[in-house]
């Protein structure tokens, strides 16, 4: 698939099949986002590939999450979504070196972001989908541990998941080019 192939294929998927993702598909992703742009040369990111004993760990964790903010006892339901959405597909956590200096920081987590998205574009271009995800679960700081993540080092800006899709969405409604785009004598 060419580079426009991938970049208006691409689609954020919410639910995986059992499939395993080749581990030459994820290191080749893992290459193309270590080719982000990255000013300053600061190489922000890092990438933590969690396997099974630490992925278990974060499916419970995810659990008692989301029992805690409904405040009842998670049902088989939610147990089962979970266990999809947290031990099926591939999964990849990034996240940046803190700096010191904040406008570093911003560079940082732009070049961050960079990554995510060659990383993106390089599975879709093997025929995989992603999901770039944040949330209480990324935060929570039994999630650093688990993960190793030194928290004080680093900060998680994003799980994303990678594997084939049971289903995708549509392609969103995007603004018109003209609404984005200005130009100026």
């Amino acid at each position: 698939m060419n580079l426009q192939d991938a970049i208006h294929s691409r689609r954020t998927a919410h639910s995986w099949t059992n499939e395993p993702v080749n581990q030459d598909i994820l290191e080749r992703a893992l290459r193309a986002a270590q080719m982000a742009p990255c000013h300053r040369l600061t190489w922000p990111w890092r990438f933590t590939l969690p396997g099974p004993v630490a992925r278990n760990a974060l499916y419970e964790l995810g659990v008692q999450l989301k029992a805690a903010r409904r405040a009842e006892q998670p049902s088989e339901a939610l147990r089962d979504r979970l266990r999809q959405k947290l031990l099926h597909p591939a999964l990849v956590v990034v996240s940046q070196v803190l700096d010191e200096d904040l406008d570093r920081q911003n560079e940082d987590y732009a070049a961050c972001a960079c990554a995510i998205q060659n990383l993106s574009l390089s599975v879709t271009a093997d025929g995989l989908h992603s999901k770039w995800s944040t949330g209480g679960l990324t935060r929570h700081k039994e999630t650093y541990e688990i993960l190793s993540v030194p928290q004080d080092e680093e900060r998680i800006i994003g799980f994303v998941w990678i594997g084939t899709p049971a289903r995708l969405p549509n392609e969103p409604e995007r603004l018109p080019l003209e609404q984005v785009v200005r130009s100026v004598p």
